[in-house]
């Protein structure tokens, strides 16, 4: 399936690039909001794209092959080390930053990583391809931790109300054999909620799966470590755009952007968050949730 990117007007518009310009597109995916940050700089200008999947790094690489519209680097790392990179690196200054925390289309339906409940697959989670030893996956989550603390997660990420059901129905489930795949999770799942739930437009697996994600990929802590580091390295009137689809990351950025306000280091463009319209949302129902916000540095 084609990546759609999700409020691409408004997140270019946003970022008010001019030719010339240094942005980062802190996550790749499928390139959509690069190309046009790429053509707005200019060939005078540069992009530095992340992207800590080597499969959407690959997609990059084939994308940009004979891209000539700017200069451009990419960087397969989570934007949470892009410090340590920048410095590696040596970029001291930027003048804009793009954060778009949904997931790509690849990575829902082509990933293989078990993101996706409409497909049977292994339950990894990991937006990192590479091997995951050593690295938390969500078989372990699910077979490993304890109920308290598997309701915990499905209701404080995922906002499920029926979290301490699922978490009770996957205990007793893995006392009988091991979770292995996404079907085997949806199942569990189903059994575990009402019958007037399973009828919903919304999947009953959706926020289970949502919340076992951004557990495994440190989702959250990884949101508040980019945007503390890449703050100091934005020129005096860059711009900084997050596009988020959870509630707890649009609460982390609405925070992050008022203490800066408050500290005099910046000003606030959205004064409520900008979201997709009824016309994009229908030709793309995955960006019903997204939330757009901007500051800009003073």
């Amino acid at each position: 399936m084609e990546h759609i990117p999700v409020l691409l007007k408004e997140a270019i518009e946003g970022l008010n690039i001019s030719e010339g310009d240094r942005i980062l597109d802190a996550t790749f995916g499928g390139g959509g909001h690069s190309a046009l940050i790429c053509e707005a700089v200019g060939k005078n200008g540069k992009l530095i794209a992340f992207d800590q999947d080597e499969a959407a790094m690959s997609r990059a690489k084939i994308r940009f092959k004979d891209f000539d519209k700017c200069k451009f680097d990419l960087i397969n790392a989570n934007f949470r080390d892009l410090d340590e990179v920048f410095r590696g690196r040596g970029v001291k200054k930027i003048d804009g930053a793009l954060f778009d925390l949904g997931l790509s289309s690849f990575q829902l339906d082509e990933s293989g990583r078990g993101f996706t409940f409409q497909k049977d697959e292994p339950l990894k989670m990991t937006f990192h391809n590479s091997d995951d030893n050593g690295k938390l996956t969500a078989e372990e989550i699910l077979n490993r931790w304890d109920e308290e603390s598997l309701a915990d997660i499905i209701y404080g990420y995922g906002g499920e109300q029926f979290s301490r059901r699922i978490a009770l129905g996957i205990v007793v489930a893995r006392s009988k054999k091991s979770i292995k795949t996404t079907f085997e999770l949806v199942k569990i799942i189903e059994d575990s909620v009402p019958n007037f739930y399973k009828s919903k437009k919304l999947h009953c697996a959706t926020k289970t799966f949502q919340a076992i994600r951004m557990v495994v990929n440190d989702e959250l802590e990884a949101l508040r470590v980019a945007l503390r580091d890449v703050w100091p390295m934005l020129n005096s009137g860059a711009r900084i755009v997050v596009i988020s689809f959870h509630e707890l990351e649009d609460r982390i950025v609405k925070l992050f952007f008022r203490e800066r306000k408050f500290d005099g280091s910046a000003q606030v463009i959205t004064k409520k968050p900008i979201i997709p319209s009824k016309s994009e949302t229908f030709l793309n129902p995955r960006s019903r949730s997204a939330k757009l916000r901007i500051a800009q540095k003073i």
